[in-house]
């Protein structure tokens, strides 16, 4: 333990500044600066090297919290990214993406501010690769056993990086036409930079694992072809299902599924010529839903210049605090303002959007929305209560369903459990001999870091399945639940 006293010491979280509002609505880039070294390890030092750490449970991943906090206090920043990359393939994901269950664990957060976990763990990531500490580790020996991994988001990138480095040849589809999933395609760059997942997939081409984009498995390949072509097969397709809200107006134009729009400010922003772009340049954007697809699609009409925005959400607005049903080490419901919360807009809560109002050319204008009541447990529009909001581009951020199912039903004839996810066993596997699933695909819509453990986890039971044993780590099964969750 490096500072004994160090959570005695320095009492208060510190974090990096964001950069001035003004100035990041000008560009792209990742709103927070880069904090200061002696910052930075002065919270590393509060970490109390707890004798029961209960941010390990709070982590899917197991990550070796103590350890690596020690380790960064210590300013020894190699050996923390070798504990960091024991547990985690992809630690510059889960630092800027994850909403970090650890830190609600965080057994400092009963009395004091929680450790700045998730700062600590970019700070190490970004460290390690400045200073060329990440390097390829391509397998020593192949196995001669190939695996097809479809889906190029968290899930499967982890589930091949592991079964690259286990000696078997993979090559991982993609439908889209650059690999990274929603990583690439949805999340906003002043949130993740492309650059980080850049870095990541140049080591796993140099360890050899093989990138096919642009192939649809189900379209382009078959999913029976595909399964006879390979020894086995990762279904790590995530859950891209949208949620709808089938009310009146639903089909004007100007309402779209966040997820579209974010796909094409992604392909915008990386250089590409985006036909007939969903824009919010000069319109009046509401966004319906208050999580972090909302937030994300916030973000980026600030940036295209929208005339105003307008987040929607249906429940009532949390608290400032921890509320006793959800004590430590639960993560808690929390009114939380993300940095395109603070970039401009309005937030209500207690909206029920009743219906699309368009005007004569068949176009949205506004959105007719009602107080929001509670009946037998049932959050429904009041009546009495309907107002007009101003409206031309309305953007849906109510989640997601599951999976796609078409052709891995009439192809695959895997079954579906009963909340529309591919059913698995304990080992990941289905139904099928020699086919596998991982992250949203199989668990419903999740945190980046459950996709990243489900992927190392899936890796080692598809390892066993072609070898007969494995020695890759298995963090979780799909029956797991994390405490804090």
């Amino acid at each position: 333990m490096a500072d004994p006293k160090g959570f005695l010491k320095t009492r208060e979280r510190e974090l990096p500044p964001r950069r001035p509002v003004a100035l990041r609505l000008m560009d792209w880039r990742e709103v927070y600066e880069q904090q200061d070294s002696g910052e930075l390890r002065r919270q590393a030092g509060r970490c109390m090297q707890c004798g029961i750490p209960f941010c390990h449970q709070g982590c899917p991943l197991g990550n070796l919290i103590p350890e690596w906090n020690d380790l960064m206090h210590r300013g020894e920043g190699r050996q923390a990214i070798e504990r960091l990359h024991a547990t985690n393939n992809f630690p510059e994901f889960t630092g800027t993406l994850c909403p970090a269950p650890c830190e609600a664990s965080c057994v400092l957060g009963i009395n004091q501010p929680a450790v700045t976990i998730k700062q600590v763990e970019i700070s190490i990531i970004d460290k390690a690769f400045e200073n060329g500490w990440v390097q390829p580790q391509p397998p020593q020996r192949l196995t001669g056993k190939t695996v097809a991994v479809v889906g190029s988001g968290p899930a499967g990138l982890a589930a091949a990086q592991q079964l690259t480095r286990a000696g078997h040849t993979v090559a991982v589809f993609e439908r889209d036409d650059r690999i990274g999933g929603l990583v690439r395609y949805g999340i906003p760059e002043f949130k993740m930079e492309k650059s980080r997942l850049e870095q990541r997939l140049n080591q796993m081409i140099a360890e050899g694992t093989r990138f096919r984009a642009g192939v649809e498995i189900g379209r382009d390949i078959a999913w029976d072809e595909l399964r006879r072509r390979y020894d086995a097969v990762v279904v790590a397709t995530g859950a891209p299902v949208p949620r709808d809200l089938p009310i009146p107006g639903r089909d004007l134009d100007g309402v779209h599924f966040a997820m579209e729009y974010l796909t094409q400010a992604n392909k915008a922003v990386a250089g590409d010529d985006v036909a007939a772009q969903i824009t919010a340049e000069d319109r009046h954007v509401v966004v319906i839903g208050g999580g972090d697809t909302g937030a994300d699609c916030i973000g980026t009409a600030h940036r295209q210049g929208a005339a105003a925005v307008t987040n929607l959400a249906i429940g009532r607005q949390p608290p400032m605090s921890r509320s006793d049903s959800q004590p430590w080490p639960m993560v808690p419901t929390v009114f939380e303002v993300s940095s395109a919360h603070e970039e401009g807009g309005r937030r209500e809560f207690l909206a029920s959007t009743v219906e699309f109002v368009g005007d004569d050319t068949g176009r949205v204008s506004a959105l007719r929305v009602a107080e929001t009541e509670f009946v037998d447990g049932r959050r429904v529009p009041r009546s009495g209560t309907e107002r007009l909001i101003p409206a031309d581009l309305v953007l849906i951020a109510m989640g997601f369903t599951g999976p796609e199912q078409e052709s891995l039903d009439a192809q695959l004839g895997v079954p579906f459990d009963e909340r529309g996810n591919v059913a698995r066993d304990g080992a990941f596997s289905t139904s099928t001999p020699g086919v596998f699933v991982a992250g949203d695909a199989g668990r419903g819509q999740s945190l980046i870091v459950w996709a990243i453990a489900e992927g190392r986890s899936v890796a080692a039971s598809v390892d066993e399945y072609l070898q007969g044993t494995t020695e890759l780590p298995a963090p979780v099964r799909p029956t797991d639940r994390a405490l804090a969750l």
